[in-house]
């Protein structure tokens, strides 16, 4: 396992072009953004080429995120919104060479159904994993804890595993995140189990507060063991706000690298 950091939270003192350099200073090996849709796709692609670091992950469009969206995965009325997505975020994806793209499944309103929600769900996971899979690129789902997130549909591991084997698509996978399984999941190393080879990314953060580890209660050692026993052996990216500068708080770094190159 490698480790990322997350751009859209981290090194924020810095223009997003000017982070892949101060992230590979740091001493990461990659790097993942949430949206980069603010800058052009060539303009990061030339910043992560300089820096020589890869861009391992983006996130599928939210909607309006600063109008309060948080995915349109699971959002009836937005199917056709959804799909623009896809195309957009298959552009930049191509551009940056990114192996992964996370689907949100979002906040439905009180006049979704939630039968059809899911239904959606279903459908628009395999209408973006048919999009991506041409291209090498796998799409991650990610369950949200709903205390950060109130209203999030997908706020739980099992209903996430439902929704992955119902849509039977190898071209799609589990964004397990250590952070919001930690705060839905009563055993986080059971939960890593549970979710085994679906398992295809992997961020962290501390819970609760989601700042750096060793901020919180998370075992991390213990949980990147469980991720070694369940086969897994890629990415794994922090996804963190800093309680500070960014360069400042990262003394877990070399703590965490070690957990990752231990035995199980």
């Amino acid at each position: 396992m490698r480790i990322a950091a997350n751009l859209s939270l981290m090194f924020t003192e810095r223009p997003l072009p000017e982070r892949f350099a101060a992230a590979r200073a740091a001493g990461f090996e990659g790097v993942e953004i949430q949206f980069p849709y603010d800058h052009p796709a060539e303009t990061l692609a030339a910043a992560a080429r300089a820096a020589a670091i890869p861009v391992v992950l983006i996130n599928i469009p939210a909607g309006d995120v600063a109008a309060g969206d948080i995915g349109l995965g699971a959002i009836p009325s937005r199917r056709a919104e959804f799909r623009e997505g896809v195309a957009r975020c298959l552009a930049y994806a191509r551009s940056l060479a990114v192996r992964r793209v996370n689907l949100l499944a979002g906040r439905p309103g009180p006049e979704e159904d939630p039968a059809e929600c899911r239904a959606t769900l279903i459908e628009n996971l395999r209408f973006a994993a048919a999009a991506f899979a041409p291209h090498g690129i796998r799409t991650m789902l990610e369950p949200v804890n709903p205390m950060d997130r109130p209203g999030f549909f997908l706020d739980r591991l099992a209903p996430a595993i439902g929704i992955l084997s119902e849509a039977a698509t190898p071209a799609a996978g589990l964004l397990f995140d250590l952070y919001h399984m930690a705060r839905t999941e009563p055993d986080l190393v059971a939960a890593i189990g549970e979710a085994g080879r679906l398992i295809g990314h992997v961020q962290f953060a501390d819970a609760p507060g989601r700042h750096e580890p060793g901020t919180g209660s998370i075992d991390f050692a213990a949980a990147f063991a469980a991720l070694r026993r369940a086969g897994y052996a890629d990415w794994v990216a922090a996804e963190y706000i800093p309680a500070g500068r960014t360069e400042e708080g990262l003394s877990w770094l070399p703590g965490v690298r070690a957990m990752l190159a231990a035995p199980c």
